[in-house]
């Protein structure tokens, strides 16, 4: 484990190392190949919990479900699939839906209202639900608190992702050790406002429900919330967050002096997952990186920097490793925020292009090796309008991409 802070990252941690959640997955034949598509997390107890959505306004059945299950901030489990993302499916989407929560309950052997749903994939088909149903009795022999079973979990949340994504973290509250972890998959239609992203975290801490859905709240607005792949958001988005409590310590809340400690660590599992989400986006080669500083607020830098990092044109000259700071400043002006336009700085890197909104004469082979050798690309505004700072994450757009999406539904 590497000391980060008042935290540690756990290598190779998964959703299962807190205290008291087991999770599975297994192919029920929702997808057209034999992936994983049906998983489930489950808690032995019923855990604090609270998630954050969409803000679509079509949204999917299995957030009605969620939403319905969550009004008194438990749950104990959570069952999801993907391949079919049950939205825009009427009344007989959600009465999948309901059934998916009730089966799930049955079979899990907990309260049918401490089930969360929750879907991914094709928007406009009605779900298959005689695989969904026999999937759901088999998932039970399926759960592991190991990493065997967090592995099978993450592969059956996928869809167009290529990678897992998954983070650990451990940290002390009151003396205890308290493990915070997450799953997380997303890879195009992402630009949550909370992307197709679906998102789950665990803990064992003993924490308030309402600090933790504050805190939830919080850190997607400065995590999953800074990223883009093609300013597309979902009818699906969901992060869940439980928390089991088994890990002994006082209860956290806002007031608790270790509550920085644990909020900093909870923020960075979702940083790190956000950015993987970034990183893995549709035909993506290069994660973006979009550091805003000097804007009239934070709001103003985070307006500037997700129009940016979204920036078909910016995203573009990325992948064609060209140095064209014009695209970025242009990005800039048109994020519907206060700026002072002769006083901008914009770097690549280390490489400065733009002073005061000049350019400036730059090695252009050493700005292409740059662009060309670099996994991360860092672009840097500095702007001279007051303290506020952001960052947001993308990725390039390629050929890929195109493909990719000219075929997702066939």
């Amino acid at each position: 484990m590497n000391e980060i802070k008042a935290y540690t990252v756990v290598e190779g941690g998964s959703i299962t190392a807190p205290k008291g959640f087991t999770s599975g997955g297994l192919h029920c034949g929702l997808k057209k190949t034999d992936r994983n598509d049906l998983a489930a997390i489950l808690c032995e107890v019923p855990a604090t919990a609270a998630a954050v959505y969409t803000t679509n306004v079509f949204q999917a059945a299995p957030l009605k479900v969620t939403r319905e299950s969550l009004a008194n901030g438990v749950l104990q489990a959570v069952i999801v699939n993907s391949g079919n993302a049950n939205a825009c499916t009427g009344e007989q989407g959600e009465a999948d839906a309901y059934e998916m929560r009730a089966a799930a309950a049955r079979h899990l052997g907990v309260n049918e209202l401490d089930v969360a749903v929750a879907s991914t994939g094709v928007i406009g088909e009605l779900l298959k639900m005689d695989c969904v149903r026999s999937g759901i009795a088999g998932l039970p022999e399926k759960l592991d608190e190991g990493a065997a079973g967090a592995e099978e979990f993450c592969q059956a949340i996928l869809t167009t992702d290529l990678v897992k994504k998954e983070c650990c973290v451990k940290v002390l509250v009151g003396g205890e050790e308290v493990t915070i972890a997450g799953a997380a998959k997303g890879s195009g239609m992402i630009h949550p406002n909370m992307a197709t992203m679906l998102g789950f975290m665990t803990t064992d801490a003993v924490i308030d429900g309402e600090a933790l859905l504050t805190l939830l709240r919080t850190a997607t607005n400065s995590t999953f919330n800074m990223i883009t792949v093609d300013g597309d958001t979902s009818t699906n988005d969901m992060l869940v967050a439980m928390a089991s409590g088994l890990a002994g310590n006082e209860k956290l809340t806002r007031l608790h002096p270790d509550w920085d400690a644990f909020a900093a660590a909870f923020i960075h599992v979702c940083k790190t997952l956000a950015k993987a989400i970034a990183r893995d986006g549709e035909g993506a080669t290069k994660l973006i990186e979009v550091q805003i500083s000097g804007a009239v607020h934070d709001e103003a830098a985070g307006a500037i920097a997700k129009t940016v990092v979204g920036s078909s044109l910016v995203k573009s000259a990325i992948f064609g490793a060209d140095a064209n700071w014009g695209r970025i400043i242009a990005a800039v002006g048109r994020a519907g925020v206060p700026v002072s336009p002769e006083r901008v700085d914009i770097s690549l890197g280390e490489i400065e292009v733009l002073k005061q909104s000049r350019p400036v004469a730059f090695d252009e082979e050493k700005a292409l090796h740059y662009l060309q050798k670099s996994d991360t690309i860092l672009i840097t505004v500095a702007l001279s309008d007051g303290d506020g700072t952001a960052t947001a994450w993308g990725c390039d757009l390629t050929y890929d991409y195109v493909r990719i999406n000219a075929a997702y539904r066939t």
